[in-house]
């Protein structure tokens, strides 16, 4: 059947906790050459901008979600579509608050070559559920731009804020992927088996109001994807703080946690090998210690949260528990750039990729309060080198470099509030066997929002690109273009 017919058939579930049909068209051949975030199956990854900021059909933040498409001179060089509410075949109708991109991710859910969109809409208000119970779509992806979407699941109340953060990965080795879903105080599965799916409660807890933060990774070295969550609240009704990895438990049909580290307040986590043993690692992007108990320094040496911090845990290449050895650092640690000052917000952000194709994963880190001579919240983003012993070396020191709109070869003019690193993507958009490095500025230009390409993590041949050189309608208001980006070719 041509990529361009290909149907979803994801069921809406008639309550959250509900089981319905779930079904994945059939696998296509396998392809020359493939990548986990082609959209239109041209073999060039491409990158989704969520634009929850954006208004359409005069709706204010309504949102939209801008798919930028790969080529031989990488994203924004080659177009991009825009996808809304009012794209046909997409569920529902632009209206003032949806916030349609709130959360994004390019993924190929069944295997064929062709990735579909998940766009996360946590205003969307929906009939006998509530205002902003919220919604995550899926929009297929063709050679012919968006194919069919449908719901694969709504809020179950008022204010449950569906599809704040959404992430899919293989959680059952059953060759689908499960999609994950993060709301107000939850996190919920969508998990396919066989012919079936269901719903299941990953954890419920206060959240602080904040999206739970998600990211998955085989952290546990069986073979299939582990889901890592992380969130945080302060007094409501108590402070508590977790970063929590679960596996899926076939036996019962649920997620099960297998191991926590608590106090650990994170705006950002990523997986990657950054020693190259062939076991993920997990990285914590601006990890702070939020009950000040003191008890185990889970964000390592308190001196190093200063302006925010990176703290990794390694898995173990002996068989080991999961995270016995860990390392932190800041841009007060040797070898990275710049000065650890309250506000950087170093981690915010967090992307991985094997930039330098040694075998070991390298970590891009954002850091959008960064101040860049006296203006202030100009942001800035850092590439951290892996190595035989992960990010820092037998001394403690970092291998990377540093990137602003003031380094050379990098277009554009750092200004405060620009946020440049408050979202991090990394994709092979060339098609060169190297990944490229996005980073989004969604400060730039009095928000209008931009972003940026490093090319193989370069500086030199570095381009920007932004609503306004896209051609995208509404130029005049505050996209905030640039945050959330997605776009990925590691499975």
């Amino acid at each position: 059947m041509p990529h361009s017919r290909r149907i979803l058939t994801y069921a809406i579930a008639a309550a959250a906790a509900a089981t319905a049909g779930f079904a994945l068209p059939p696998a296509a051949a396998a392809a020359p050459r493939t990548t986990t975030s082609d959209f239109n199956g041209d073999g060039y990854a491409d990158l989704a901008v969520g634009v929850p900021d954006g208004t359409v059909a005069d709706q204010a933040k309504a949102g939209y979600v801008n798919v930028v498409w790969g080529g031989p001179k990488g994203v924004g060089g080659h177009g991009s579509i825009r996808v809304t509410q009012a794209t046909p075949e997409v569920p529902g109708t632009p209206e003032a608050g949806d916030r349609f991109g709130a959360s994004v991710a390019l993924t190929d859910l069944n295997g064929d070559g062709i990735a579909e969109l998940l766009a996360g809409v946590p205003g969307e208000d929906v009939t006998d559920r509530g205002t902003d119970a919220g919604m995550v779509i899926a929009v297929g992806g063709s050679k012919n731009g968006p194919g069919p979407a449908s719901t694969v699941l709504t809020g179950p109340s008022p204010s449950a804020a569906y599809g704040t953060s959404v992430v899919a990965a293989d959680l059952t080795g059953g060759g689908n992927k499960a999609i994950v879903i993060g709301g107000t105080d939850k996190v919920v599965a969508r998990v396919i088996q066989g012919e079936d799916s269901m719903v299941t409660t990953v954890v419920a807890a206060p959240m602080g109001g904040r999206a739970p933060v998600l990211a998955t990774g085989d952290f546990d070295s069986d073979g299939t994807a582990d889901l890592a969550v992380a969130y945080w609240t302060a007094g409501a009704p108590d402070t508590r703080s977790h970063v929590r990895l679960w596996k899926w438990d076939a036996d019962r049909s649920e997620m099960a946690n297998f191991w926590n580290t608590d106090n650990a307040g994170v705006t950002a986590l990523a997986a990657g090998d950054f020693d190259g043993d062939g076991h993920d690692d997990l990285a914590l992007g601006e990890c702070r210690e939020i009950a000040d108990e003191n008890i185990d320094d889970p964000c390592g040496p308190e001196e190093l949260a200063k302006g925010g911090g990176v703290h990794v845990h390694y898995a173990s290449a002996t068989g080991g528990p999961f995270g016995s050895r860990a390392q932190t650092l800041n841009q007060d640690t040797a070898g990275v750039p710049g000065a650890a000052e309250v506000g950087d917000r170093f981690g915010a952000a967090l992307a991985v990729a094997d930039v330098d194709r040694d075998g070991r994963d390298d970590l891009i880190a954002g850091a959008p309060g960064e101040a860049i001579g006296s203006r202030t919240g100009a942001g800035a983003a850092w590439l951290l080198r892996g190595g035989a012993r992960g990010l820092l070396d037998a001394g403690g020191a970092a291998t990377s470099v540093a990137w602003n709109q003031d380094t050379s070869g990098v277009p554009g003019v750092a200004e405060s509030g620009d946020t440049f690193g408050a979202a991090i993507a990394a994709g092979d958009h060339d098609a060169g066997d190297v990944p490229d490095v996005a980073v989004g500025s969604p400060g730039e230009n009095s928000s209008l929002g931009a972003v940026w390409l490093f090319p193989e993590g370069q500086a030199n041949g570095s381009a920007a690109f932004s609503p306004r050189t896209l051609g995208l309608p509404y130029l005049s208001t505050a996209h905030k273009y640039g945050k959330p980006l997605s776009s990925h070719t590691r499975p």
